[in-house]
């Protein structure tokens, strides 16, 4: 089976933490005009950033849609951040393209120390042979270093991405919304081709176009609820969206990574068919 497809768009969906949090806090000057509008944006980011970063983790819906008209990839689960990423969410089996892995309707999927784990049936031959997880490192995505960057604690992380919001240029105020029964208000910011260049060194070719789908721009939207934390978060790639909805937050269990024994590391194998 070839697997490329599959672990390239499971590192896409968990790389929407991490793609806009990289760039550090340089952006453009707000024009002169708007300077009061701006503080009072800078001063409610500032809050959630904080807010959000001493809870942790989070129960988290996401849903990616790749713009191919194909259906989109829905995760269910909770993310926690600090500490370096960690995921474990269940997966619509057949739209993350699993179903010769995994014959029930979702796959669990873990993200630990750098990692991805997929809960899949033990086959019969193989290098799955016997095994109930599959094994992918980050770096068969995103190269070394990117996978670093990406499993670090200051990176992958809504926290992270709120920080980058506070420096990036042209953030609007697009008022009140009600989004999943909250009231909350609407942020925008665009990040440009020039702004998303400034990690590419990290990432590299390859990671920049898993990362972005190769788009020029990166437009970030986040409500921010009435407990200075992020309702949702929603990141357009080119044709590619990737929305996060928060039902919780902190107070998630330890993400740990399946047992040695029963896991298949197909690490390689996914690079050398990612090269070909």
């Amino acid at each position: 089976m070839k697997l490329k497809y599959t672990a390239a768009w499971v590192g896409f969906t968990a790389a929407a933490m991490v793609a806009v949090s990289a760039c550090g806090s340089e952006g453009a000057k707000t024009a002169t005009s708007a300077v009061d509008s701006a503080d009072k944006i800078m001063a409610v980011l500032s809050r959630a950033t904080d807010r959000t970063d001493q809870l942790g983790s989070a129960k988290v819906r996401m849903s990616t849609d790749t713009g191919t008209g194909s259906t989109p990839i829905t995760m269910n689960g909770t993310f926690s951040w600090g500490d370096g990423l960690a995921m474990d969410v269940r997966m619509d089996t057949k739209a993350a393209n699993m179903q010769a892995l995994q014959h029930s309707a979702t796959i669990r999927t873990l993200f630990v120390k750098g990692a991805y784990y997929y809960n899949v049936d033990p086959q019969a031959s193989g290098p799955l042979k016997g095994k109930e997880w599959m094994k992918v490192d980050a770096s068969a995505l995103f190269g070394d270093k990117g996978a670093q960057a990406f499993s670090g604690s200051s990176g992958g992380n809504p926290a992270a991405m709120l920080k980058y919001l506070k420096y990036a240029s042209d953030v609007k105020d697009l008022g009140k919304e009600t989004v999943d029964g909250q009231s909350a208000v609407h942020y925008r910011a665009v990040v440009d081709k020039a702004q998303l260049g400034k990690y590419k060194d990290v990432y590299g070719s390859a990671g920049m176009n898993s990362l972005t789908g190769g788009a020029d721009s990166v437009t970030m939207d986040v409500w921010i609820g009435a407990k200075d934390l992020p309702v949702r978060l929603k990141e357009g790639f080119g044709k590619a969206t990737v929305t996060m909805d928060f039902e919780k937050f902190g107070a998630t269990a330890p993400v740990k990574a399946p047992p040695a024994a029963q896991t298949a590391d197909l690490t390689e194998r996914i690079k050398n068919e990612r090269s070909q």
